[in-house]
């Protein structure tokens, strides 16, 4: 079943391309210091055409008017490495494991390279990007250029990704299905963390939970870092400190995912320490949510994230307005953008393979792309009190509250695919009374 999805997507690119040869590295091992390495995690283009998850790789894809073909080149069977850092698929078993044409040992890609690349005008690559094997590839080209006696060696180079990146925008059903998985996941993740938040813990406690819960429901990884903010650090838009105290009668910002087969999720919940909101956190939460909740409804084929990005400013100001953050008339305060003091991100993303999926908001002619099924975006509008500005009525300083949800677009609208994780303060009230075992 794998197999025939990657292929597909294989044969996909090579109809696109013309008298060509791609190439797609894999992701390597980082070093995390001296010498151990951070976990691996596959990049996201090589394993959207691959679905192989080892380091040190390389696809390569050629097309001519005479025929076309995929190899990959591995890492050999190593036996004694091996017994130190696990199993390796290897030469002999990739073409029938992988469904691919060709494959060979990753020590001898600038030999087969020297083979492969004559016949060919184009070369497709991510152009740039400083890839090791990108670079010995694009010397190969050079050094075919001069010699003598060689058919034509690619001399153009053409940006793969912007094929690729096109492509991903589209979710396939086996795609969206992983998305389903990881938010299942997730959403157990964060109903435990509203139960177990109690004032004197630390954030870190609630983020151990939280991908605990990832590990023991079979998630490989994070999506990204966790975001445990406790009072004013929800402010920080990108708080991963995770370090303080949460305190009575302040909320807590939890923005965190997890990855099923290297598909994201990608959810943001503010909910109370002490389990209850108070009736200015609430009033603030509930405009934020109020808006959120007609910003989804707005999703549908032909829309824009650019629409959806207008529609939410002019919510937002008008909850700081009626609340009395902002003061003046919704016209003025548009024109001079007064909410970006305090809602200064977009409405959304793409997501997919990467939690900030690298798939286009605009087109060729610079227009935006319009929506279509199969697209998946988050939708988390936000605001943003910093406990030190004066020009803030005092009861909100100190107050951050964002709420996100993932969203399909399907053929007449939209499926809020996060939407059973508690969002309303009800029941995000009741989550929090509840014991936190219950969703472990």
């Amino acid at each position: 079943m794998k197999n025939t999805i990657y292929s597909k997507r294989r044969k996909k690119v090579l109809s696109q391309m013309q008298n060509g040869v791609a190439l797609v590295p894999s992701a390597s091992m980082q070093m995390r210091s001296n010498d151990t390495e951070f976990p691996f995690r596959q990049e996201s283009n090589f394993y959207y055409l691959s679905g192989f998850n080892e380091p040190d790789a390389l696809l390569l894809l050629s097309k001519n008017k005479k025929s076309s073909k995929t190899v990959l080149f591995l890492r050999k069977r190593d036996l004694q490495a091996e017994m130190w850092v696990g199993k390796r698929l290897g030469v002999e078993d990739a073409c029938a494991a992988l469904g691919v044409d060709e494959a060979y040992d990753i020590e001898t890609l600038d030999e087969k390279l020297g083979e492969l690349l004559p016949g060919h005008l184009n070369l497709y690559l991510d152009t740039f990007s400083s890839n090791s094997y990108l670079l010995r590839a694009k010397r190969t080209a050079e050094k075919l250029s001069h010699t003598r006696n060689v058919e034509r060696s690619p001399h153009n180079f053409i940006h793969l990704n912007t094929l690729l990146e096109k492509m991903r925008l589209h979710k396939e059903p086996y795609e969206i299905e992983q998305i389903k998985k990881a938010l299942s996941i997730t959403k157990q993740a964060h109903h435990a963390a509203m139960a177990a938040a109690k004032p004197g813990m630390k954030e870190y406690e609630i983020q151990a939970l939280i991908e605990y819960i990832f590990k023991k429901h079979g998630s490989q990884h994070d999506a990204y870092g966790t975001i445990v903010a406790g009072g004013n650090n929800a402010n920080t838009l990108h708080y991963i400190e995770n370090s303080n105290l949460l305190n009575a009668g302040e909320l807590m910002l939890i923005d965190a995912g997890c990855e099923w087969n290297c598909y994201a999720s990608d959810i943001t919940r503010t909910s109370p320490v002490s389990g209850k909101f108070s009736k200015h956190q609430q009033a603030l939460y509930e405009g934020i949510l109020d808006a959120q909740l007609k910003i989804i409804k707005a999703i549908k084929p032909g829309g824009s994230k650019q629409k959806l990005q207008a529609k939410s400013e002019r919510l937002l100001t008008e909850v700081m307005r009626d609340l009395g953050i902002l003061k003046g008339s919704m016209d003025e305060l548009i024109e001079k953008k007064s909410f970006k003091k305090y809602y200064p991100h977009g409405i959304g993303h793409w997501m997919g393979l990467d939690v900030h999926d690298t798939c286009p908001y605009k087109d060729e002619n610079g227009k935006d792309i319009l929506f279509e099924e199969g697209m998946v975006l988050t939708v988390e509008p936000a605001i943003y009190l910093p406990l030190n500005d004066p020009d803030i009525p005092e009861a909100f300083r100190g107050i951050g509250i964002r709420t996100e949800d993932d969203i399909l677009l399907t053929a007449k609208g939209h499926e809020n695919l996060s939407h059973d994780i508690a969002k309303s303060v009800d029941e995000v009230e009741k989550i929090c009374a509840m014991d936190y075992r219950e969703f472990i």
